[in-house]
């Protein structure tokens, strides 16, 4: 069985995810890392090293974050990656599940310093690419990307993307389409009794609460709650009364907050990776009515039809949305046969299993491959 190291971006979410109990739906940030190891791979992380990184790895990667930066470059966490670098060497493939460490992980296998094959996950990597400054770091960076085992887009949109961009320099790596998933054992309809008619939750920087609001003081009779970040919630001081703000709770609680409502809104501003795309699925799993922004992210390839499994509405479109949200409010058998259809959906197609089975495929087809040769010592 394959060893793999898993690169995470260091965050309170993956620390509390870690802490939770093995098996628990919390632990889907970690990217199938239990799932995968209960298959039998031999999973590893970077968070298992506790305390700051060593005092030679914040040097240094201070430094190189810098000389990118300066050279017209786009950094990440070159501290953490460098403090985890000999133990990523000793796995069969290093998988990285986030940009923040893909690029430095990519960026140092291209210098030598990472051998293990590399697996590659972009989550709005052509936003951070267009940020490039300069063609000579186009080049490298496409240089890098091109030359891991295989780089995985939870968009279509996204993978596509990139894809075309890498093939401008002249490169035509694995880029792959991996649809989300959902633990849809955990995320199942309940008998929860309804406690609000409209709930929104995320925390990623694309979510239009904004509009949201917009729409909740046209609607003065109907109660809507936002579940986010700390960070999101300051910045929507001022709300109407028929509006209630909740951050940071705990992973069981969101859970039961989708489950007490009547309709999930989820307005997101155009990008080329998040449709609210884990809480669309959450909600969908749930058996839950959603309006939702139709994002190039999630445009194709997870089975959205609007009218029979989600309300879609273009992006931008404030009266769209409201108009949508308030037939769905308005009819009830619409809103039930919404939820049953999109619960169908998502035990058809977007389970958990199905996308840790795609994971593990890729995984193992990378370790299959022979490791770069080294350059000096790690």
């Amino acid at each position: 069985m394959p060893a793999v190291f898993f690169c995470f971006r260091d965050s309170p979410q993956r620390r509390r995810a870690f802490e939770a109990s093995p098996g628990s739906a919390e632990r889907y940030v970690l990217a199938g890392l239990d799932q995968l190891a209960a298959r039998g791979v031999s999973a590893a992380h970077n968070l298992e090293r506790q305390g700051a990184p060593p005092r030679w790895a914040a040097l240094a990667g201070s430094a190189l974050a810098r000389g990118l930066e300066r050279a017209g470059g786009y950094g990440g966490d070159f501290t953490g990656v460098l403090a985890s670098l000999r133990r990523a060497n000793r796995a069969d493939v290093v998988f990285s599940t986030v940009d923040t460490v893909g690029i430095p992980l990519m960026l140092l296998a291209r210098a030598g310093r990472l051998r293990p094959p590399l697996v590659y996950v972009a989550i709005g990597l052509p936003e951070r690419l267009a940020q490039l400054r300069s063609e000579r770091m186009r080049r490298l960076y496409a240089s890098a990307l091109g030359a891991c085992a295989s780089v995985i887009a939870y968009s279509e949109h996204e993978a596509g993307e990139l894809r075309s961009w890498l093939e401008r320099y002249g490169f035509a790596p694995r880029v792959e389409f991996v649809p989300f998933g959902v633990d849809a054992d955990w995320f199942r309809p309940t008998r929860e009794p309804t406690a609000i008619d409209v709930i929104s939750v995320g925390t990623d920087p694309h979510r239009d609460f904004g509009r949201l609001l917009e729409v909740a003081k046209r609607m003065p009779d109907v109660s809507f709650r936002i579940v986010t970040s700390a960070e999101h919630a300051r910045r929507l001081a001022s709300t109407p009364e028929n509006v209630a703000i909740e951050a940071d709770i705990p992973f069981d609680a969101m859970r039961q907050r989708l489950g007490e409502a009547r309709v999930v809104a989820l307005p997101v501003r155009e990008n080329s990776y998040s449709g609210a795309t884990t809480v669309l699925l959450q909600a969908m799993a749930l058996g839950k009515p959603v309006v939702v922004t139709r994002t190039q992210a999630i445009a194709t390839g997870y089975g959205l039809v609007d009218g029979e499994n989600c309300r879609l509405v273009a992006p931008g479109d404030g009266a769209g949305f409201e108009r949508a949200l308030g037939e769905v409010l308005r009819d009830g058998f619409h809103a039930r046969a919404l939820g049953s259809t999109a619960r169908t959906t998502v035990e058809r197609e977007l389970t958990w299993e199905r996308y840790v089975d795609r994971i593990e495929e890729l995984l193992r087809d990378a370790a299959s491959r022979p490791a770069r040769a080294e350059s000096g010592s790690a």
